[in-house]
């Protein structure tokens, strides 16, 4: 009766490994879609952001004036080393978007800019609510750890806003700051690692429940 237990319970770890296998094949073939209909998109000619439809990393343009007044600085991790986002209202004929306008490095002092019509290209990217990894967003004191849409407008009432933001691109710029292109695309694709892994283990399943089933009693 206990290798009864035992074959029974080694055949349900066994369908259990296999039912993960199989769905990490599955998530990997999402996983591989999801990157090439971003690809497409990051290389697609840009269209203008009405039309965009709030696909993240949809190339984009949109044209209108920077509010520079209510610019808010993100702190970011670069491969230009830490620093900030520069995040400015770009006010269009359609509303208002903000525009990530790219990196300035901790201490930098922006010049004074007059307000003056502008055509932004970049990635369409979705608002990151909440803050950062442990850190919450501090809106009153003024500190950002996420670019969180939401909380950046109603802190610099900006009034209603779509949940998205532009990512510049690498434009030539006239100053040396800020540094647009930075946008970092890059998603995990370990499924298969891990397929293998759930099928090997169902695989020993079946085999211990093999050895269990041929074994001899005592």
């Amino acid at each position: 009766m206990k290798r009864a237990a035992l074959i029974a319970l080694a055949l349900i770890l066994m369908l259990g490994f296999g039912a993960l296998g199989v769905w990490q094949v599955e998530r990997r073939a999402w996983k591989l879609d999801l990157i090439a209909r971003v690809e497409a998109r990051i290389h697609a000619p840009p269209v203008p952001i009405a039309d965009a439809r709030g696909d993240e990393y949809r190339r984009v343009t949109a044209t209108g004036t920077l509010l520079h007044d209510k610019t808010t600085r993100v702190q970011a991790l670069t491969e230009r080393g830490a620093g900030f986002w520069l995040l400015t209202p770009l006010r269009t004929a359609q509303g208002i978007v903000l525009v990530n306008r790219g990196f300035v490095p901790a201490g930098w002092r922006a010049p004074r800019e007059r307000a003056h019509d502008v055509t932004v290209t970049g990635l369409l990217r979705i608002s990151e609510p909440h803050g950062g990894f442990l850190r919450a967003n501090a809106p009153v004191a003024d500190r950002w750890y996420s670019r969180d849409v939401a909380a950046i407008a109603a802190a610099r009432r900006l009034g209603p806003i779509a949940p998205v933001f532009v990512d510049a691109d690498a434009s030539p710029n006239s100053a040396a700051y800020p540094i647009g292109g930075l946008t970092v695309v890059r998603f995990n694709n370990n499924h298969l690692v891990y397929a293998l892994t759930w099928f090997g283990l169902a695989g020993l399943s079946g085999f211990a429940a093999f050895l269990l089933a041929k074994a001899r009693p005592r």
